[in-house]
């Protein structure tokens, strides 16, 4: 589960400089600004020039880097405003303490009047005074962007879950009842596995299952609807190479089942065989669903079944980035869904 600490990280608008990829861009932009700063001045030495002013600046920028990733625990407990300066505040110190260390060590070999050093020391911190504002700001509203794109996904998940209930709860209830009398064991197992479905669409749409959970949600899926289809609908699993202790988001998986039954297996009188197959494959887990593909359905039906792939396609890319998605295909006569995601947790 996770803890309050993690929660705080999670919610704070700056990023994680620790993360090596932010790393890489806090380095490219330092090196772009020292290139502007060459470009703008006619030395006789543009090139040694550039390597001077760029070793100055990647001491700030990896400084600046390493001071927010350390802080980074502290600045979570504070709001974002707090944080925001905070952070403002930390940039310049550290601008000020690796300006002062670079004037040191140039003074040693030449000359210098106190008046070229006041002059040294306040342009670079006017010049980290602009910069910094302007990377905070462009973070803050990155986040606020972000929030909001998060909060309308858990709206539309939130919708998502609510529309399984009236879809088939009817129908289970009169094939448990119908069970109860001539079968109890399977009747008994279908009331587990309704009670199981449900359990998991009264969860918080942004918390975490493991595959496996997720797995066996979607096997009480299908045993409840082959109640009412019989042998009409037929299952194979392929599912041995998958990682079932990855985290995912809850509920990805079983509205795919629940497209290829509704658009895909009912509407045909002799029914249909869905494969559910999936294996981690180098960095990416990918789980496909195949169904047979039902002659043209009504608009309605196209537009729920778009509905619910756009709300697992946003879902996933909010919990693992551009690294996830969903794919569609059509092979012959049948439709494949397909789903994929990091193997590792991303940082």
């Amino acid at each position: 589960m996770p803890t309050g600490g993690k929660n705080q990280q999670q919610t704070l608008f700056l990023p994680s400089f620790c993360d090596i990829r932010m790393v890489f861009v806090v380095v490219v932009i330092a090196e772009l600004l020292a290139l502007v700063l060459v470009l703008g001045n006619d030395g006789s030495d543009p090139w040694g020039e550039l390597g001077l002013v760029s070793l100055f600046l990647q001491w700030i920028a990896l400084s600046s880097a390493a001071v927010l990733c350390l802080a980074r625990p502290l600045l979570a407990r504070l709001g974002n405003l707090a944080a925001a300066l905070s952070s403002y505040l930390l940039l310049l110190l550290t601008t000020a303490a690796i300006t002062e260390v670079a004037w040191r060590i140039g003074a040693l070999e030449t000359a210098a009047t106190a008046g070229e050093h006041a002059a040294f020391l306040f342009r670079n911190l006017g010049i980290s005074a602009i910069l910094s504002a302007l990377v905070l700001h462009y973070l803050y509203v990155q986040h606020q962007w972000r929030q909001k794109v998060q909060a309308e996904a858990q709206a539309r998940v939130q919708a998502l879950q609510a529309r399984i209930r009236p879809h088939f709860l009817f129908n289970s209830m009169n094939s448990i009842a119908a069970l109860t009398r001539t079968d109890p064991e399977r009747a008994e197992q279908a009331v587990q596995d309704l009670s199981d479905l449900f359990r998991v669409t009264l969860r918080e749409a942004s918390e975490r299952v493991t595959l496996d959970e997720e797995l066996g949600v979607a096997r009480g899926y299908l045993r409840m609807e082959s109640l009412r289809l019989g042998d009409r609908l037929r299952v194979d699993w392929d599912i041995e190479r998958l990682p079932r202790k990855r985290l995912v988001p809850s509920l990805i998986l079983q509205p795919l089942l629940e497209n290829a039954v509704y658009h895909g297996v009912e509407p045909l009188p002799e029914g249909g065989r869905i494969l559910i197959s999936g294996a981690a494959e180098g960095r990416r887990v990918h789980i496909s669903v195949r169904n047979p593909r039902a002659p043209q359905r009504t608009a309605v039906h196209r537009r729920g079944n778009r509905m619910a792939l756009e709300n697992i396609r946003l879902r996933l890319q909010l919990a693992f980035g551009g690294q996830a998605g969903v794919a569609l295909r059509e092979i012959g006569d049948e439709f494949e869904t397909t789903l994929y995601f990091p193997r590792e947790k991303m940082k």
